[in-house]
């Protein structure tokens, strides 16, 4: 098996071959005077090749698209796509007459050019029922929970219930307990945020989520649980977007965050190298 690295997770790909001990394909790409794209892949030997790469932002979808058909022109016979953090996902329904379903569209354009598909941490897991290829959903909680165990988190809290198995999963790796947020409206201006069932004072506390984009949620629940005893607190997501002044927020009310490679940047202190590879390797055999 050939890993080809894209552009947008060139260092998680690199990660992944060492891994499976081989080297990354690196392609050449770049830009056309009009900004149009102009990919390359080079040559080499072998009938299974897994791209990586993240389809964010929206140029990564279109660097995906020419990677997967330059591999068909090279007459590869599996194409095993993987993406890392699946940009347009969070569009999964359709709320108004006229709207398009984001994540269903990137799904039918993806498989187009794949005879598997694997994600990580997918918005929802219906996304994988929108391809008619092989699917594998990965997950990013044992190396993010290996992180928190350096930390000695001893509580894992989701901001909301909806992700309360994903802040179960970790905890159960760390051997902690595990909650979720729940807004609680004193008055017409006043809310307070706590857990629903534990008292997290004196407690080292983890926030985890599927995805940061500006931080918002993530500064208003540090800051009252500290208000609430909390001894230290840690925010940790899969795919960490830090739009806008989120990581001034995050810097303010934590005392520490990191997302995993997903999307590569400043604060992805985490891998899913292993994650991934471990995949390959099943597939593989």
């Amino acid at each position: 098996m050939q890993i080809l690295a894209g552009s947008a997770s060139s260092s998680l790909a690199r990660r992944v071959a060492e891994r499976l001990d081989t080297e990354a394909l690196i392609p050449e790409v770049r830009h056309f005077p009009d900004g149009e794209l102009y990919v390359r892949v080079p040559e080499f030997k072998d009938d299974t090749v897994a791209i990586i790469q993240t389809t964010y932002p929206s140029e990564k979808l279109i660097e995906l698209f020419l990677l997967q058909d330059a591999l068909r022109e090279m007459n590869v016979k599996k194409i095993i796509t993987i993406v890392p953090y699946f940009g347009y996902s969070r569009q999964d329904k359709i709320f108004n007459v006229g709207e398009a379903m984001s994540a269903r569209a990137m799904a039918r354009h993806i498989e187009m050019g794949a005879d598997m598909f694997i994600g990580i941490d997918l918005h929802a897991e219906s996304i994988l029922s929108w391809f008619t290829v092989p699917t594998e959903h990965l997950y990013a909680t044992r190396p993010m929970a290996e992180w928190l165990r350096e930390r000695d988190v001893n509580v894992v809290i989701s901001p909301d219930k909806g992700g309360i198995t994903r802040a179960r999963y970790v905890a159960q790796k760390l051997g902690a307990e595990f909650d979720h947020l729940e807004k609680t409206r004193l008055s017409g201006e006043e809310v307070v945020i706590k857990p629903k069932h534990l008292d997290i004072q004196g407690k080292r506390v983890a926030i985890v989520d599927d995805i940061i984009s500006t931080g918002g949620t993530i500064a208003r629940a540090s800051e009252q649980l500290r208000e609430q005893g909390a001894d230290k607190i840690y925010a940790i997501c899969t795919h960490g977007l830090f739009i806008k002044n989120a990581v001034e927020k995050l810097t303010r009310s934590t005392d520490e965050f990191a997302a995993t490679d997903t999307i590569e940047g400043e604060h992805s202190k985490i891998t899913v190298a292993g994650v991934i590879a471990k995949a390959l390797r099943k597939i593989e055999a």
